[in-house]
């Protein structure tokens, strides 16, 4: 008897369901999964030992929890069937910008509804999800609702009405480390690096440092005085961020990025 059930089944559903079964919160044979292709659904069951399923009924037959993993832009046109399939259900979304008004709309009968946040790198397990319910949840709700965010890496609840900013900071976020980090690679090879020195160098500074701010717990603005010498190297390089009014940029960067999904947010 399935438990779970998985509406899409593409790399977030994925990390989802590798991440369930790696810590044994349900077994493989408790996760079902549909795709409208039927391609990524078989692949996941092929990699991962769960079911696909060939009809939305077969889906949700028997599983207590659907994860909605699909795009966003399909969740308007999505089977009117789902509506009765889904009640009584609770309903956990991964979708990007989609309220859980709009949600609400799609599954008018499920228990209860979840909009989540994760980002990419929980697909190795290193994520942050935020996340609200709809309603309160009850206890074994909870519990499964914890479970499930925990196989992405790490999950703070908080209201809605924060949802769009926590979108811009940890979902887009990641975007812009990986920018961050491009840029990083490029200067090294501009300042007569070879490629693959660059990027090693620039990778392992990025993973160290932010595991030094993670462990000791110390303002970033703390570490980063500590590494710099009067008019060393750090120094020089700080003082040209500055006059380009790096910080400004972040604030532009993520305000933007919240701008956006405010509007994805009322497209919805």
């Amino acid at each position: 008897m399935s438990k779970v059930a998985f509406l899409g089944a593409g790399n977030m559903a994925s990390a989802i369901v590798e991440g369930l079964i790696d810590k044994g919160t349900f077994r493989h044979e408790e996760i079902v999964c549909y795709s409208a292709s039927g391609r990524t659904a078989n692949s996941l069951a092929a990699r991962t030992g769960i079911k696909a399923v060939s009809s939305l009924a077969d889906l949700l037959a028997t599983a207590d929890i659907l994860v909605v993993a699909f795009k966003p832009q399909h969740l308007a046109p999505a089977d009117p069937a789902l509506a009765e399939l889904t009640a009584n259900k609770l309903v956990i979304s991964v979708l990007s910008g989609k309220r859980t008004s709009s949600l609400r709309r799609a599954f008018p009968q499920a228990r209860n509804i979840v909009r989540t946040m994760p980002n990419t790198p929980g697909r190795i397990g290193a994520g942050i999800t935020a996340w609200c319910p709809e309603h309160p949840l009850t206890a074994t709700d909870r519990t499964h609702v914890t479970a499930m965010l925990s196989a992405l890496g790490q999950a703070v609840e908080m209201d809605e009405v924060h949802l769009d900013a926590a979108t811009a900071v940890s979902g887009s976020g990641a975007g812009f480390v990986f920018e961050f980090a491009a840029a990083l690679c490029a200067a090294g090879e501009a300042a007569d690096l070879p490629p693959e020195v660059a990027r090693q160098l620039a990778l392992e500074t990025l993973l160290g440092s932010a595991r030094l701010i993670a462990r000791t717990g110390e303002n970033p603005e703390k570490l980063r005085d500590q590494v710099t010498s009067p008019n060393g190297t750090t120094f020089a390089g700080l003082e040209r961020l500055r006059a380009g009014d790096f910080r400004g940029l972040i604030r532009e960067t993520v305000l933007a990025a919240k701008a956006r999904a405010v509007e994805l947010s009322q497209d919805s």
